[in-house]
């Protein structure tokens, strides 16, 4: 886009010439450090060239802030991405606006409107699928984006920010086959989450690989919850061949199959081994500590802050994919199979 020059000039026709933020236009004219050399160049080239005059308005209050957006936040792992994104920002001098979009009370609309009044440098959307409208809107206004845990297949040109689902769900089954099971329950994530499928097609790669059949019998839905993690769990114990271990796709989930053995009169791991997934601070307090895939969730709110502000400032980014490596953690929630 080139700005037209029979109009009045303005900051927005600016930033979308440069192609970068409406913001950073804001930090080159307030003379602001914190924009890279050649795309501080390239926009004082642009203000000369279109002759731009600063208008003598009051100029807004605050920091210069990024919008951290989740579905929902009564989730534990929540407050680890929010902490990861925290501690950039901070020590970037940005400000942090933490929002829950749920879908039947909030209004994109309004959420849009929220984000144009406050000039936001960029947005990080966590867990969420990014509407064609939404996208186009963001893009209208010049608005940076990262997805964290993207719920579909990404689009290629919005960063994202992930981790390695599919080689943890395989981790952990393999490390269940390696005790000795091999009828093991699996508790899913929301099928309409990308890292869900991941872990699930992770457990039936290493089932497979084991030469053991996928029994579909043995995989229960659930929703990343507890009370889901209870009924999936409550569910497995109640077939004719109930499983020896249960790996549940989220730690939470694996505190409520805890709940549901506990509630039958049976022990973890003496009676049947618990393998959770994400690695939350409760895991290794829980009675017994929890084996888990540790998924790094502090880290990736950390590097999705600092791909954004990279992109606010116009800097180019090595790769527009990022997943960052699972471990699994063995501690007392598992144990070998007894003969």
């Amino acid at each position: 886009m080139t700005v037209d020059e029979g109009r009045r000039i303005t900051i927005t026709a600016i930033a979308q010439e440069a192609g970068v933020s409406v913001p950073t236009v804001s930090r080159v004219l307030n003379g602001r450090n914190d924009v890279a050399p050649q795309t501080r160049e390239r926009v004082e080239e642009l203000l000369r060239r279109h002759g731009y005059r600063r208008r003598a308005t009051r100029p807004r209050a605050g920091a210069s802030l990024v919008d951290l957006i989740f579905n929902d936040l009564d989730s534990p792992w929540a407050v680890e991405i929010i902490r990861g994104v925290e501690d950039v920002a901070h020590a970037a001098g940005v400000g942090t606006v933490v929002s829950a979009i749920h879908r039947r009370t909030t209004p994109t609309r309004q959420w849009l409107q929220n984000l144009r009044t406050r000039a936001t440098d960029g947005v990080i959307l966590v867990a969420s699928d990014l509407a064609p409208p939404v996208h186009a809107e963001l893009r209208r206004l010049n608005v940076p984006m990262v997805l964290v845990d993207p719920a579909g297949v990404p689009n290629l040109d919005i960063p994202t920010i992930g981790a390695t689902n599919w080689a943890g769900g395989l981790r952990a089954t393999q490390h269940l086959l390696s005790l000795g099971h091999k009828r093991i329950g699996f508790i899913a994530g929301p099928p309409r989450l990308l890292c869900s499928r991941a872990r699930l097609d992770g457990y039936r790669a290493a089932l497979d690989a084991a030469g053991i059949p996928l029994v579909d019998d043995l995989i229960m839905p659930g929703d990343f919850y507890h009370e889901s993690g209870f009924s999936g769990g409550a569910a497995l114990l109640d077939l004719p061949e109930p499983p020896t271990a249960i790996f549940a796709s989220s730690d939470q989930m694996a505190f409520g199959a805890y709940e549901a053995l506990r509630r039958r009169g049976m022990r973890v791991p003496d009676d049947v081994s618990v393998v959770g997934f994400d690695d939350l601070p409760e895991a290794r307090w829980a009675s017994p500590p929890l084996t888990t895939v540790r998924q790094p969730l502090a880290e990736m709110g950390l590097l999705a802050a600092r791909t954004l502000l990279r992109l606010a400032q116009g800097e180019p980014l090595d790769t527009p994919r990022v997943e960052l490596s699972t471990d699994l953690v063995v501690r007392d929630s598992s144990a070998p199979l007894a003969r």
